[in-house]
C-alpha cells in the first residue's frame, strides 16, 4: 500500500519492486484459475497536480484450464499497467475525467497495490487457453451428431444451407440457351 501524505511529500515518486502472494485473493474471485506464482511488480507511484499515478509492469506465472480438454496449462504472462487515481475531494475539480473514466476515485488514504494486481491479471485472462499439443492440431472436438466449429466453418455452412435453401437455385440453368 502507498499512502497519499507520503506520495505528495516525494515530487520524484516512489520506486518498488515486489513480490505478492495474492493466491488466495485471486483465487476466491475467479475460481477458474488452478494456480498462480511469481507475481511481481516493478514501477512507480507517484503524484502530479492532483493525480496519482501508478506505473508497473507486471509479470506472473498463471496456470488455467484447457479450453477444450480441461488439462492444466501454464502460460507466462507480461503486462503494463498504467492506473490515475483522484482523492475524493477532487472530483467535482477534476469531473470530466470522471465522467470519461479515465481515473479511478480513492475511497482510502492509500493505493493499494495487490488490488491493482489482481484486478489487472483478472483483466488479462485469456479467453481461449490451449495446451501446446491442441494448439498445434487443427482439429476440433466432435462426438454424436454434434461437432465443434470455427467462426469462419459456421459462416461458411451458413451460407451452404442458405443457398441449398433458395427456392430459384433449382430454376438454375433452366433458361439457359443451347
Amino acid at each position: 500500500m502507498f499512502n497519499i501524505a507520503d506520495l505528495k511529500k516525494n515530487p520524484e515518486g516512489l520506486h518498488f519492486d515486489r513480490e505478492l502472494d495474492i493466491k488466495e485473493l485471486l483465487m476466491s474471485r475467479n475460481p477458474e484459475i488452478l494456480d498462480i506464482k511469481n507475481v511481481r511488480a516493478k514501477g512507480l507511484v507517484g503524484y502530479d497536480e492532483g493525480l496519482f499515478l501508478l506505473n508497473y509492469e507486471l509479470s506472473y506465472l498463471l496456470t488455467l484450464p484447457s479450453s477444450r480438454s480441461m488439462e492444466p496449462v501454464d502460460l507466462a504472462q507480461e503486462t503494463l499497467v498504467s492506473e490515475v487515481f483522484i482523492e475524493a475531494g477532487q472530483v467535482e475539480a477534476k469531473k470530466e475525467l470522471v465522467d470519461e473514466e479515465l481515473v479511478l476515485v480513492l475511497t482510502d488514504d492509500f493505493i493499494d497495490l495487490e488490488e491493482s494486481v489482481i484486478d489487472n491479471i483478472l483483466l488479462n485472462i485469456p479467453l481461449q487457453v490451449l495446451t501446446q499439443a491442441e494448439a498445434t492440431d487443427a482439429s476440433l472436438p466432435s462426438g454424436n451428431n454434434w461437432s465443434v466449429m470455427t467462426e469462419s466453418q459456421y459462416q461458411d455452412l451458413q451460407e451452404e444451407k442458405k443457398s441449398a435453401n433458395n427456392p430459384f437455385t433449382r430454376l438454375e440453368g433452366m433458361f439457359d440457351e443451347e
